[in-house]
């Protein structure tokens, strides 16, 4: 039995609602045919997907368990139709996509000396945008940060680099030359993920905001919110009147990595895979203002 991806897509949108009037609308579709391509899913999985009760509608076990397959399922189905999109037109093209502070020209570079027709475009990502971007084919490669949801990835290690902390700017640490875990503990974190993704290995309360950057991040530490952490290099692109960034040397390091998606079999994304690790030691200490200058420059060239 093929799965349907238009019922699949059907099934998510209520699984996202828990509304089928809400879901039927934002498809474009009446409710009773809604209610009708979910039966047949069901039937055609041999389960039942939702609970339908007077308090409302809920996913099962099974429910759940489809909706965390779905997710990188029609991403792919997206990605092939961009893939297709762009050998239709004859374009050859990679598209990287990077977090701020990561330098992709040293890979660039090395990729190029190899496949002088291939053009090498680049995209800042910021973190809640890393997996989607690479399931949905908007970008072929990212150079990502944990934690990031690896469903549907593969995810290699390529570099460390050191964190600073996020300090208001009138915080009582914020004119120290560095500090410690220590120093910090019990204040308010500002973070962007679950808790236990925090890098630091003493607890910390969450502050209660839910952040999608981090421009936002830097908002809510101006406030006196909370404070948060950042890796070292990105604070090049990152600035605040009513933020400090102050060392933390005991702090567990940011992870850079390499991701592709595991649909994604593809000898220029490998090539390109190969130039980025065996670069790596380049790339991790270019994390300097003046040498993402050069880069930023050559990036330029390469769009």
């Amino acid at each position: 039995m093929d799965l349907d991806l238009r019922k699949l897509r059907y099934f998510v949108a209520v699984a996202d609602r828990l509304h089928f009037g809400r879901a039927a609308d934002e498809l474009h579709i009446a409710q009773p045919v809604l209610s009708r391509q979910i039966r047949a899913l069901e039937q055609d999985l041999g389960a039942s997907l939702f609970t339908r009760d007077r308090h409302g509608v809920a996913l099962t076990d099974a429910g759940r368990q489809l909706l965390a397959d779905a997710g990188p399922l029609l991403a792919s189905t997206h990605a092939v139709r961009r893939r297709v999109s762009v050998a239709a037109r004859g374009n050859r093209r990679l598209m990287v996509g990077f977090r701020a502070g990561i330098p992709v020209i040293p890979a660039a570079r090395a990729f190029e000396a190899r496949h002088p027709d291939v053009v090498v475009d680049v995209q800042r990502i910021e973190w809640e945008d890393q997996a989607p971007m690479l399931l949905d084919g908007r970008i072929d490669v990212g150079y990502v940060r944990l934690p990031i949801d690896e469903a549907g990835l593969h995810v290699t290690p390529l570099y460390t680099e050191p964190r600073v902390a996020v300090l208001p700017a009138g915080h009582r640490l914020a004119g120290k030359e560095e500090v410690t875990e220590a120093d910090l503990a019990d204040e308010p974190l500002v973070w962007h993920a679950d808790p236990g993704t925090q890098p630091t290995r003493r607890p910390h309360p969450n502050a209660g905001y839910l952040v999608r950057g981090v421009d936002e991040t830097l908002e809510h530490v101006a406030a006196g919110r909370g404070i948060s952490f950042l890796a070292r290099s990105a604070t090049v692109f990152y600035s605040h009147p009513d933020v400090i960034y102050v060392p933390i040397p005991d702090l567990a390091p940011d992870q850079v990595c390499l991701a592709v998606a595991s649909s994604r079999t593809s000898p220029v994304v490998d090539d390109f895979l190969t130039a980025a690790q065996a670069t790596a030691e380049i790339t991790a200490e270019c994390g300097n203002y003046e040498m993402w200058q050069l880069g930023g420059e050559a990036a330029s060239k390469h769009g």
